[in-house]
């Protein structure tokens, strides 16, 4: 399936910003045998003092730019074709959860796909028990790691509510948790806190999600937003999968990955630091078309 993405992110600043060093994720990645990038554009305003393009630890492109001089609104826009490809179904060959550690431990290697940076504590998700309470609660030890993933997965999708107002970026998962209410980073990184309490490897996802309106409704411009979900590693065999839990259901093809790492922090769409007073407003719009 192809899809032709525009994403544009202003922020407007109540006083001119006279310095600013921005990392920028926001171009989807060619991923062998799931997506391929046929095109893509970052256009920023005003122009950058500097640009440096480059990939981080986890594989993932990053645009690094500089200001000096001062502006008082910056606006980053890009535009790309992407082919997505469908998943093919698979049977679950993923082992149970108690032999899970013993072919963890036959990983030797330290790569950016290496499930050990996703098993323990990361910056955004520090390890708590109530993830752990609840994760035992929705699955045994001898369930199979990929059914163990989807069981948790819509347990959250139906104990959880979705509510735009109820966090922001910033809100830490487990008052989240405790709410039952957020949006997909939060539902994501409360699934990835449990997983890993339980001895899943899991990671965070950035990317686009076509959404489809209503039987009968007209197509919304700007109705389309960046979306998170999960990866989980399953095993030898299985490798990583990827679950959205936010629409209880495994990642595919209206799934656009972006960005993948440990937690948010890891892939936030923009990322740094700025030298200004007063406050600023944001806005972003999205649209996801097929093509």
């Amino acid at each position: 399936m192809l899809y032709d993405l525009n994403l544009e992110i202003t922020y407007e600043y109540a006083s001119p910003a006279n310095a600013g060093l921005h990392a920028l994720r926001l171009m989807p990645g060619t991923l062998p045998g799931q997506q391929k990038l046929l095109s893509g554009q970052i256009r920023l305003v005003p122009d950058p003092s500097e640009l440096f393009e480059r990939i981080d630890f986890f594989g993932n492109a990053v645009t690094d730019v500089a200001y000096r001089k001062p502006h008082s609104e910056l606006c980053f826009k890009l535009t790309a074709r992407v082919d997505r490809v469908a998943a093919a179904e698979e049977f679950d060959i993923s082992p149970p959860l108690t032999a899970l550690p013993r072919e963890l431990g036959c990983i030797q290697s330290l790569g950016p796909l290496a499930p050990v940076h996703f098993l323990g504590p990361s910056p955004r998700l520090p390890i708590d028990p109530a993830f752990a309470v609840y994760a035992r609660e929705q699955v045994t030890p001898d369930r199979s790691a990929v059914s163990a993933v989807e069981a948790l997965g819509r347990a959250l999708n139906g104990d959880m509510r979705f509510d735009a107002d109820a966090t922001t970026v910033d809100t830490p998962a487990l008052e989240a948790f405790e709410r039952r209410h957020g949006v997909c980073q939060d539902f994501s990184h409360i699934m990835i806190a449990c997983l890993r309490s339980i001895g899943i490897p899991a990671g965070y996802v950035s990317g686009f999600l076509r959404t489809l309106p209503p039987e009968g409704q007209p197509r919304l411009e700007g109705a389309d937003a960046m979306h998170a979900w999960v990866r989980a590693w399953c095993g030898i065999e299985v490798g990583w999968i990827e679950y959205d839990p936010t629409n209880a259901v495994r990642a595919g093809q209206d799934h656009i990955v972006v960005a993948r790492g440990r937690d948010y922090g890891d892939v936030a769409p923009v990322k740094g630091t700025l030298r200004t007073a007063g406050g600023q407003t944001t806005s972003h719009k999205v649209d996801v078309v097929p093509h």
